[in-house]
């Protein structure tokens, strides 16, 4: 697609081509013109690689109260109970609309085949073997593609969003493509842009998921809230890439076993290997500890052979697959595991109709805290999440058809060059590519697992200074000058791969010191936020973390 092939303007604009964005811009009406925007192909997503399903209270013996208790004990405390019954009633009919869109759920005869997960009081994960989620994006896809009236944006960046200075709406954002900074108008943007696991150095997110919609959407005024709770999943392979095995495997039957293939989680809870996420990896982490070994190396191991032989095959071919390739037998041997960070459950603050603060700008998924997942989310609710709100798109045609009525001249776009020196180019580069790996390791030590006051100071002043270093590039100076409208163009060959080096580094540092000082705000340990320095919970914190521009308050 070319430039010119791109209309400056939509109704909607939607960025992100996971679970959320794909299934927000299939609910949106077809008279409406959509800019379906993703930084790689359609098909890459943290959505493609969930594994475990996704939960709905669709059996019998099941009910909506039952999956709203569920999913309120796991958020310990946090959860927003409105939005939570919301989701639990919902969940139903968006299964059967993903059903009628043609995704091939796995079957026991005629009936839905459900499975169980940690936490969960009934039978109520859906699944397609053990790539449910790459089974929903590509049904997703399909449709996406074969809509008229969606434009499906491909290797494009988002960089900032496009506020009017007068009514602070949001009109639009601005786009690295094809080599340029370009700007695209819209009536609402969505920001469906994922997690931020990539800020740390152990996580079984994608490349892509560097935190951008909670980076861009923070330096444009929006409120942000409980940033400090991440989800560590305990069962991460211990192998490059951080492939996840599936809490389903463990719900099936797997143990973990230390070195000695001792059974040793059920020392740490009495639900042993099905505890809730944040204890499981806690177990682990506190188990290495005792055990003297450094825990940047260390890991455990999952032992699939309590499984029935059939099973294993028949649930989790890919885990079979994957584990072969990295030459582990799950049939004949344990598989090494170790807690990587997987899930964030703050974001953006929105509402059930996904609205934020900012008027036109709307987050879904896991970018959003619609308070549905508290301080721990409980497992298979996340590509439910997505489904759920995604469908909610009332609020945002109105919006739309308001923002339409009152003519809104196009700016006509004025072009703008970027010249820089090889040695500039290659400096910066350099100074870039240092950042972006320093800062992921920086936060896996001061902010994972456990946490403690002294190390997340120090990790915060050190973030600090390498943002004021990055705002003193001369790649980021020239594009901070930059006026609403104006196209920039930029005298390197590999500009591409510069430009995305550069967006996502300047989102990681955001992010970073976003988690960092929510991590020291927070004196207490809760849900997927643990504190060494203070391990109980506290009745005083049973409150969200709030967050604008530089300003950090309780709920």
């Amino acid at each position: 697609m070319n430039l010119l092939d791109i209309p400056h303007q939509f109704d909607v604009v939607v960025v992100g081509a996971g679970a959320a964005g794909l299934y927000t811009a299939l609910c949106l009406p077809e008279s409406l013109s959509v800019g379906l925007i993703t930084k790689e192909t359609v098909t890459i997503s943290a959505s493609d690689w969930a594994q475990g399903g996704i939960a709905a209270a669709v059996a019998p013996e099941d009910s909506p109260t039952l999956h709203i208790e569920d999913t309120l004990k796991a958020g310990a405390g946090l959860c927003e109970a409105e939005a939570v019954e919301f989701l639990a009633e919902q969940a139903p009919n968006c299964i059967q609309s993903l059903v009628n869109l043609g995704v091939a759920f796995d079957r026991h005869g005629n009936s839905l085949a459900l499975t169980l997960e940690a936490a969960h009081s009934r039978h109520r994960v859906l699944h397609a073997a053990d790539t449910t989620g790459r089974e929903v994006t590509t049904t997703l896809t399909a449709q996406v593609l074969r809509r008229q009236n969606i434009q499906v944006i491909q290797q494009a960046l988002a960089l900032s969003l496009w506020i009017d200075p007068k009514t602070g709406h949001c009109q639009g954002i601005s786009l690295f493509y094809q080599g340029k900074v370009i700007w695209l108008k819209a009536g609402s943007v969505v920001l469906a842009t994922g997690g931020g696991g990539q800020v740390f150095a152990q996580t079984t997110n994608p490349a892509v998921s560097t935190g951008d919609g909670v980076a861009i959407a923070w330096r444009a005024g929006a409120i942000l809230r409980d940033l400090e709770f991440v989800q560590f999943h305990p069962t991460a392979l211990f192998k490059p890439g951080r492939f996840l095995i599936s809490e389903a495997v463990r719900g099936e039957g797997a143990h973990l076993v230390d070195d000695q293939g001792q059974r040793f989680a059920f020392d740490y809870d009495p639900a042993g290997e099905l505890a809730p996420r944040d204890v499981v990896s806690r177990a682990i982490f506190s188990h290495l500890q005792n055990t003297g070994e450094d825990l940047a190396t260390a890991h455990v191991w999952l032992d699939m052979r309590p499984i029935p032989t059939d099973k294993i095959r028949q649930r989790f071919p890919n885990i079979i697959k994957i584990c072969q390739y990295w030459g582990v037998d799950v049939f004949t041997q344990p598989v090494p595991v170790a807690p990587a960070a997987h899930y964030w459950m703050g974001g953006i603050v929105a509402d059930v109709q996904n609205r934020t603060n900012i008027p036109g700008l709307y987050a879904v998924g896991e970018t959003a805290s619609t308070g549905v997942h508290g301080a721990n989310r409980l497992a298979s609710n996340s590509l439910l999440e997505c489904i759920v709100f995604g469908a909610q798109t009332a609020d945002l045609q109105r919006q739309v058809l308001e923002y339409s009525s009152v003519q809104k001249s196009l700016i006509t776009p004025e072009s703008v060059a970027c010249v820089l020196s090889d040695d500039q180019w290659q400096h910066q580069k350099s100074f870039l590519e240092e950042i972006r790996e320093n800062v992921s390791r920086l936060v896996w030590q001061s902010a994972g697992i456990c946490r403690e006051k002294s190390n997340l100071e120090e990790a915060i002043a050190t973030i600090t200074s390498w943002q004021t270093d990055f705002a003193n590039l001369p790649l980021s100076e020239f594009l901070k000058s930059l006026h609403p409208g104006e196209v920039a163009s930029f005298n390197l060959a590999e500009i591409d791969k510069f430009l995305r080096l550069w967006a996502e580094t300047q989102n990681l540092l955001d992010v970073a010191y976003l988690i960092l000082k929510s991590a020291a705000f927070r004196t207490e340990s809760r849900g997927g936020h643990y504190r060494l320095d203070y391990p109980q919970s506290h009745p005083d914190w049973q409150v969200h973390t709030m967050i604008q521009s530089h300003h950090w308050w309780k709920s």
